[in-house]
């Protein structure tokens, strides 16, 4: 590689680069930066007298590394990327180029659980403090995070589940010890800044992958420790457009269960999708009855619509609790047979 005399800041190689892929190309990038960078990058551009011939195979050269190795982190992590650019380039080389992706592009904490077996994972943290248990589970994927928390004793998943739904930010000092522990050959990859994570549609989505057992024994926990707590996340659990998932039986029970003027202002504002599969489960005259009592009904007030929304999947849910109709989700006890 050639070597350039003074190093260049990272606005300067950015816009070195962009000088190098020409202005159609540069053009696209500038597509997905914000205003500010977008004025911040045409000003250093702009600074740029003349991209001699060494800076330019520089900043290619960087860029084409950085490209490799955030492709071979997606396909299995920074591990399996360090491994593969120390057999391109060399170990000295290799460090450096992911020392540069993950200062500069801010690789997710945790990315090697995210490519492990969630077994393993498992037997990493099932030892570990609930909140730590959280805070892992929390940057992963809502699957394999939902398989976790299946495996974990019953008196614990409440509480970890509250803690996901609870968390807030957690500082990078503490984040990047807990990372140590778990994967001590992973580069740390956190800024300055305090990391958003957790929260309850966190908790929502880790809760609606596992199995229903564990979601009731989750939630009836949650009713007697922090009852607002776990209405908030009964709401989110299912919402009114996810009625497309339910067989055609069930939704026939949905349809004989809740109050016809709910459904009507609820598939008011709906969409196509929900529309034609409640009207697929209803009689052709009821549809034609349906359809024009809708139209006469004139522009109505959102919050009626979400109103009669709501008190629709309360009834789905209490439906599915008791045992009538079955909501597809996570874990093994969805099978009909």
């Amino acid at each position: 590689m050639a070597k350039v005399k003074g190093a260049l800041t990272g606005k300067q190689k950015a816009a070195i680069l962009l000088i190098s892929l020409g202005p159609d190309v540069s053009a696209q990038v500038y597509k997905h930066l914000t205003e500010d960078e977008i004025e911040k990058m045409s000003l250093e551009i702009s600074s740029v007298k003349r991209v001699d011939a060494d800076q330019k195979e520089v900043v290619l050269d960087q860029f084409h590394q950085l490209a490799l190795a955030q492709d071979y982190i997606s396909q299995g992590g920074i591990g399996y990327a360090k491994t593969v650019l120390e057999k391109a380039f060399g170990k000295q080389e290799a460090s450096e180029i992911i020392n540069r992706l993950t200062s500069s592009l801010q690789v997710r904490p945790f990315d090697f659980a995210r490519n492990a077996d969630p077994k393993q994972v498992l037997s990493f943290i099932q030892g570990e403090h609930p909140q730590t248990i959280a805070l892992v589970l929390s940057y992963l994927d809502s699957e394999q995070a939902g398989l976790i928390l299946s495996e974990l004793p019953q008196d614990m998943q409440a509480d970890v589940a509250r803690r996901i739904a609870t968390m807030d930010s957690t500082s990078p000092e503490i984040i990047s010890q807990v990372e140590q522990v778990l994967e001590r050959n992973i580069a740390s990859s956190l800024t300055g800044d305090y990391t958003k994570t957790g929260g309850i549609q966190a908790v929502v989505e880790v809760l609606n992958e596992v199995d229903r057992s564990t979601e009731r024994t989750i939630l009836d926990t949650l009713e007697i420790q922090d009852p607002e707590l776990s209405e908030e996340i009964k709401k989110r659990m299912f919402v009114f457009d996810d009625i497309v998932i339910l067989d055609n039986r069930a939704i026939q029970r949905v349809i004989r269960e809740v109050e016809n003027d709910d459904l009507k202002l609820a598939l008011k504002v709906a969409s196509e999708e929900v529309k034609d599969v409640v009207f697929k489960n209803m009689s052709q005259r009821m549809v034609e009855t349906f359809k024009e009592e809708m139209e006469y009904m004139g522009p109505v007030r959102l919050r009626d619509v979400e109103e009669a929304q709501m008190r629709i999947v309360t009834s789905i849910r209490r439906l599915e609790d008791i045992g009538e109709i079955v909501i597809a989700r996570g874990g093994g006890d969805d099978i009909i047979v």
